[in-house]
């Protein structure tokens, strides 16, 4: 691929920042159409409570409240459909539990939605939800995992045995048992992973409204993928035809995974604007979305490795163990399965099995947040072999490239989850990440630290991830009456940079100035088709079908010029804006292709549908002081070398990278969503979860090493989700190699909060 000014693998700064940075974006709460009506939802208090709503006539008597609903009067209209029900190991269906519009008779967590209202304003909305009167009556209500499992433990539903939504396997159960049995040494270990908030900087929000001669519902909403929302809800909610239904996402301040559903208050609102005829809007304020917005991660997985007694791995077994919350969300049930395909990671072990539960709880639902599954697994794994290295008296580092799969064993089929690596160089990023981040020189600055009164450690992660799997995505194009192109694509930004990175596959084959291609996505009536943006998969397939396209258009170009200039397609050449005999100046423009022969002559269209995903892969290193005197937690440096195939735009990389990473350490340090026994989420705002701030995070030094994919014609390998997958395992194994050293503590779990770090150093 020829280097262009704009195309493929250049810097190029991003062209949306000027409208961001300038208060010219355009999100969902910045739409104000005439005669606009404000909503609101009334939420349970009680994580389980059943309830009768004794009085809405006082809540609908109050001047400005237009409507209100309560389950009864939505009998027409669907759940909201979990989109990834498993089966358990034996075949057998598992209860599908979806999610009520509203809930009927029973709430089942603190934030389960009971009524809408709909009111001239929002203050309006509110005070006729506090006039709303519920009788409630208290029940048990059970919140953890490991607790919901328990033979006393209350049912979050009465036809779920035991609260287990699911019970599944994969592996070879025997070949594992029989490896531990002659294994030198074996080794177990009991791994959290905490519950988390995805603190978008926006909150969702939707604007309805409804044309009723048209039957045209429009739903103006932030998503990660308008076609998925539309399909859902006009065939499972709303019973209607799609076309029936025009979803449309403007600019989306982050997603992170949980934007991808359909969330019940989108369907309300469009309800509510078919009653009233007037627009109907529902933004959610922080308190809505602490409650109401899918979850991320929790879940618990008991690890255990055999090794022989030269350290070699012989065997793997896990028990994951998956809080799906009270009802089944979109993909909820999936992600905790997803993670666990994973669970070979970088290393060559023969023999594995895998057991997977999926409990329901009392607690605001899960689902796919940034790496969905993957994460998990390899913080899991990483976690699990620096546990093993620790117990068996080997280098971190020497143990994992003892395991690693070696390039000449590629493409690899793992023995679980049904993956095939097609390249990796496990050992190549590893040992580029230890000289970059001066493994060898650690000693020195260990010393210092101790000079100092403090503890330091150093922890490394190596792991692998799947993305851009399953459908396609097509991308048309057209050539503008002015000369520039305009490009459809049925992904969606979140603020990853695709209008940046999607024209450089145009500028890289039409040759025209970035600034002069227009990225169009976000709107079922203009966009056809689309899977939306999630899994990483909008680069490593929405930007080579992007290219795709862009060379049939190129096609298409030289076709039509070769009439005008007369000459053969194959001496002809795109150079800034037109088509040109090759080494002359003889040339004719694209606006005066487009003026001659119209938009549907320089309208073209590409679609790649990848056959197999791609594995991203690569090495953490982080290096940090624990305070003792506060357990407070300072890293102090940061190294990344990853591997992401062909580089579309190094800028807009390493801030995915940054960003990821940065997440990573919120995770490790600091988030939490924290549940009392009776349900209560504790941390329910900004003043009990704690986010990253720029002061908790070093200068982060990234590289990549690149081997090119073999499963898209670029080479490229997804990155948006990988710096949230190397950077738990990284920066706990530091802080427990800080603790080793100084207090011989073998374990900590996240969030190593200063309270929880300052207790266990104390032997609190």
């Amino acid at each position: 691929m020829r280097p262009m000014k704009f195309g493929v693998g250049q810097p190029v700064r991003r062209v949306e920042d000027r409208r961001f940075v300038t208060g010219a974006g355009h999100y969902t709460d910045d739409f104000h159409p005439e005669r606009l009506l404000h909503a609101v939802v009334l939420r349970s208090p009680h994580a389980h409570a059943s309830f009768r709503i004794a009085d809405v006539a006082a809540a609908r008597a109050l001047k400005g409240v237009r409507l209100v609903l309560t389950a009864e009067d939505l009998t027409e209209l669907g759940d909201v459909p979990c989109l990834a029900p498993l089966p358990n190991g034996d075949g057998s269906k598992t209860p599908v539990k979806d999610i009520p519009l509203l809930a009927k008779g029973e709430a089942r967590h603190v934030g389960d939605a009971v009524a809408f209202i709909v009111a001239d304003d929002v203050q309006t909305a509110r005070d006729a939800a506090e006039a709303i009167v519920i009788d409630w009556t208290v029940l048990p209500a059970v919140v953890e995992p490991l607790d919901a499992l328990r033979a006393d433990a209350g049912q979050v539903w009465s036809d779920v045995k035991g609260n287990v939504s699911y019970d599944t396997t994969m592996g070879d159960a025997a070949s594992v048992d029989s490896a531990f049995a002659k294994a030198a040494r074996t080794v177990k270990l009991t791994i959290r992973n905490n519950r988390l908030v995805a603190n978008y900087m926006e909150p969702r929000g939707v604007l309805a409204e409804y044309d009723a001669p048209a039957k045209l519902l429009t739903l103006t909403l932030t998503s990660q993928g308008v076609h998925g929302v539309r399909d859902t809800l006009a065939g499972s909610v709303f019973k209607i035809k799609p076309e029936q239904l025009r979803v449309i996402t403007p600019d989306v301040g982050g997603g992170f995974g949980t934007k991808s559903f359909s969330y019940r208050e989108y369907a309300l609102a469009g309800e509510a604007a078919r009653r009233l005829k007037r627009p109907v809007k529902w933004v959610a304020d922080r308190s809505d979305h602490f409650v109401a917005d899918a979850h991320g991660r929790d879940n618990v997985t008991i690890a255990e490795v055999a090794l022989d007694a030269r350290g070699k791995f012989l065997a793997m077994r896990f028990d994951v163990i998956g809080n799906l919350g009270a009802y089944m969300s979109q993909f909820g049930p999936y992600i905790h399965y997803l993670g666990a395909t994973m669970l070979t990671g970088v290393y060559a072990t023969k023999a594995i099995f895998i057991r997977v539960r999926g409990v329901f709880t009392h607690t605001t639902p899960t689902d796919a947040y940034r790496g969905a599954g993957r994460p998990e697994a390899a913080y899991v794994l990483e976690r699990l072999v620096d546990y093993a290295a620790r117990e068996s008296g080997i280098k971190p580092e020497k143990l994992r490239r003892l395991n690693f799969i070696k390039p000449s064993a590629m493409p690899y089929k793992t023995p679980v989850g049904g993956r095939t690596y097609d390249v990796g160089e496990f050992d190549g990023h590893m040992t580029r990440a230890m000289e970059a981040a001066d493994w060898d020189g650690f000693g020195a600055r260990l010393r210092e630290s101790k000079k100092a009164g403090k503890l330091r450690g150093i922890g490394l992660a190596t792991y692998i991830e799947c993305t851009a799997w399953g459908e396609g995505e097509a991308v048309k194009m057209h050539v503008d009456a002015d000369g520039g192109v305009t490009l459809y694509s049925g992904t969606q930004s979140n603020g990853q940079g695709h209008a940046t990175a999607y024209a450089q596959f145009a500028a890289q084959v039409l040759d025209v100035p970035i600034a002069r291609i227009r990225v169009v996505q976000g709107d079922t009536k203009t966009v056809a088709t689309g899977h939306g943006t999630g899994g990483s998969r909008s680069i490593p397939i929405g930007g080579v079908s992007a290219y795709v396209s862009a060379t049939n258009l190129s096609e298409k170009l030289k076709t039509l010029a070769a009439g005008k200039l007369e000459a053969g397609v194959a001496d002809l050449e795109l150079s800034g804006g037109a088509v040109r005999i090759a080494g002359t100046d003889r040339r004719v423009s694209f606006a005066e292709l487009a003026a001659e022969f119209g938009q549907e002559a320089v309208t073209a269209e590409g679609d790649f549908t990848p056959p197999n995903a791609t594995y991203p892969n690569g090495t953490h290193i982080a290096e940090l002081e624990i305070d003792p005197a506060t357990g407070t937690v300072a890293i102090q440096r940061y190294t990344v070398c990853d591997d992401f195939g062909t580089t579309v735009n190094p800028l807009l990389l390493e801030g995915q990278v940054h960003g990821g990473v940065a997440q990573g350490i919120g995770q490790a340090l600091m988030e939490q969503a924290v549940y009392d026994a009776e349900g209560q989420l504790l941390s329910a705002s900004f003043m009990d979860y704690a986010m990253p701030r720029a002061d908790n995070l070093p200068n982060f030094h990234f590289e990549t090493r690149n081997v090119p994919s073999t499963t898209n014609p670029l080479g490229i390998k997804g990155a948006g989700e990988a710096g949230s997958i190397g950077s738990c395992p990284a920066v706990m194994n530091a802080v427990v190699d800080a603790v080793a050293r100084a207090r011989g503590l073998q374990h900590v779990d996240m969030p190593a909060t200063p309270d929880m770090l300052w207790k266990r150093l104390n032997g609190a």
